[in-house]
């Protein structure tokens, strides 16, 4: 949040997501650090929801054992819900500031949520004033059977992990489907997997970055004992020239990890029957990975993203700042001269940018102040 607050007064346009976690933040303080950097950042903020599964960051709190998995999701729920009402406590045109006549807040504007609920009371109003953007962006990274319907229930952009097409789409789908039983508007969610671009003048040249990289994979090295760990499985039973055992691909029981990495990355190699040197070449730091030259690695990216199955990716660079760079020396510029990249901003608020309307607040109803329809 810090680091956020200090980028905010560094630039101008681009969003500013941090992650923080429903189970081991307050809601009242959690949803005040969010808005506060909303307003710094004139808008530009969102929150990626986690609920934590990792049983050592709990006890950098005083928790000895974190809730199982169905109870972090039904306590992330109820968080999500309460913080969207704490953030639309004041409504737009609540502040006044009118010093003469000594009148500071319209208090039909500003609202107590009241809210006590299985996990969480709270009273309220925030002590912050609307968003400049109506509300920071919600965003989620789940695709485990919880994090999907968390996800159609709440999520407004969703990180994702996906190495297959049609599995994305399925994924999109999904999504979507079960967003519209819940009464959302599934056009106003942006699916966004990751992407590691290896990109350079030429493909030659691309691949020979990515093989100064995997130049370093050892059996004991690093990125098989990340994959191992991600599967959750001893690294000495990964054979890098053999594709991934049969009982790899089975999820092992009582699994903490991300179930939706888990299951993404072992359909793949199921698949595929890649060996696991061959499935480290199309997967960094657990996303897909794409070499190529300018043109090829355009062409991925709009290949997906015209199949519908994605809104856009989440680059994440190999190496920084060199990848990076090269991305978006090399890359963006083929896709704003395709049309499907931005060239200038068309406007100021991370919704903007994400082409998300601005939602209702959940208390007009009651002031008069309805405006339309909640997104």
């Amino acid at each position: 949040m810090l680091l956020t607050s200090a980028l905010a007064v560094s630039t101008s346009r681009i969003g500013l997501i941090p992650t923080a976690t429903s189970t081991l933040n307050f809601p009242y303080n959690l949803a005040r650090r969010i808005l506060s950097l909303d307003h710094v950042s004139n808008g530009r903020a969102g929150w990626n929801v986690v609920t934590t599964f990792e049983p050592n960051a709990a006890k950098n709190f005083g928790i000895d054992h974190l809730p199982e998995r169905d109870e972090r999701y039904r306590r992330a729920g109820e968080y999500v819900g309460l913080v969207q009402r704490l953030w639309d406590s004041w409504e737009h045109g609540a502040l006044i500031g009118d010093q003469e006549n000594a009148r500071f807040a319209d208090p039909d504007l500003v609202h107590a949520v009241e809210h006590q609920g299985e996990f969480y009371s709270v009273a309220g109003p925030l002590n912050v004033t609307r968003s400049p953007q109506g509300r920071p962006v919600l965003v989620q990274a789940g695709s485990s059977t919880h994090g999907r319907e968390f996800a159609a229930a709440h999520a407004e952009a969703i990180y994702a992990t996906q190495f297959d097409l049609d599995a994305s789409g399925a994924f999109s789908r999904e999504i979507r489907s079960k967003a519209a039983a819940l009464g959302r508007d599934s056009n106003q969610i942006r699916i966004l997997p990751g992407l590691v671009p290896i990109v350079a003048d030429a493909e030659r040249a691309a691949r020979a970055k990515f093989d100064e990289l995997q130049e370093r994979l050892r059996p004991e090295s690093a990125p098989v004992r990340q994959l191992a760990s991600w599967l959750g499985y001893p690294d000495e039973e990964f054979d890098l020239d053999s594709p991934l055992p049969a009982h790899v691909l089975e999820l092992p029981l009582g699994r903490v990890g991300p179930q939706g990495f888990f299951t993404s990355l072992t359909d793949y190699a199921a698949a595929t029957r890649h060996t696991v040197r061959h499935l480290l070449t199309e997967v960094l730091g657990g996303h897909r990975v794409v070499i190529g030259d300018p043109v090829q690695v355009a062409d991925h990216i709009e290949t997906w993203w015209r199949s519908g199955s994605v809104d856009g990716f989440t680059i994440i660079p190999a190496a920084l700042p060199r990848s990076l760079e090269d991305f978006v020396d090399l890359v963006v510029p083929v896709l704003q001269q395709r049309g499907i990249f931005r060239s200038e901003y068309s406007g100021i608020t991370l919704r903007d940018h994400l082409d998300l309307r601005e939602p209702e607040n959940s208390f007009a109803e009651l002031s008069g102040n309805y405006r339309g329809q909640a997104s």
